[in-house]
């Protein structure tokens, strides 16, 4: 079970899914963020959305690692997984993903606790989760068998692409809001 190609395919399959899912968590957290407003979907909508994304990427990211580990093909120690240095296989881009899924359980941590926090620190901590995305869609393509292969260039890409569009959207979002205030008087 250890040595067959079963984990190879979960492991390949978990971190597809997992760059899909933080994707749409990452680009939801964009958008959720100030001023967006929808006309179709309430704000209390995608904040949901973006939280059960968040802890779906989460177990799947989990499961990515474990199935890393118990796959004898190649020497990952359970350690390596959560430790950014001392890898053995691939040492700089296992310590990518090692960094990635560091920030994602912080950022789970921090907010299961968020009552407990300051909204100060609830905040830096909840936006230092944006820097797991760039590292994980470098981790995938460091240490990925599949990231020359057309599929995965086309999904990296297509997930390159949804941030980009939230976050203009976003921009744009902010530059009408601030305009909506200017109208008002608000802003000056």
């Amino acid at each position: 079970m250890t040595d067959g190609p079963l984990l190879w395919f979960l492991n390949r399959g978990t971190g597809a899914a997992v760059l899909v899912l933080l994707t749409a968590t990452v680009a939801l957290g964009i958008l959720t963020g100030r001023p967006i407003r929808s006309r179709w979907i309430p704000g209390f909508v995608t904040r949901q959305l973006h939280r059960n994304i968040a802890v779906i990427a989460t177990v799947l990211v989990l499961l990515h690692a474990l199935s890393a580990v118990v796959d004898t093909y190649v020497d990952i120690r359970w350690w390596q997984v959560i430790s950014p240095v001392g890898a053995t296989y691939r040492p700089f881009w296992l310590g990518l993903g090692s960094l990635a899924l560091d920030i994602m359980l912080v950022v789970a941590l921090s907010s299961a606790l968020r009552a407990r926090l300051t909204p100060r620190v609830w905040r830096a901590i909840h936006l230092s989760g944006y820097l797991t995305w760039p590292v994980a869609l470098v981790h995938s393509y460091g240490t990925g068998t599949d990231s020359k292969d057309s599929w995965a260039r086309w999904l990296a890409l297509s997930c390159a692409a949804a941030i980009v569009l939230a976050a203009t959207a976003r921009l744009r979002s902010e530059r009408r809001y601030d305009r909506e205030l200017r109208s008002v008087g608000v802003l000056s």
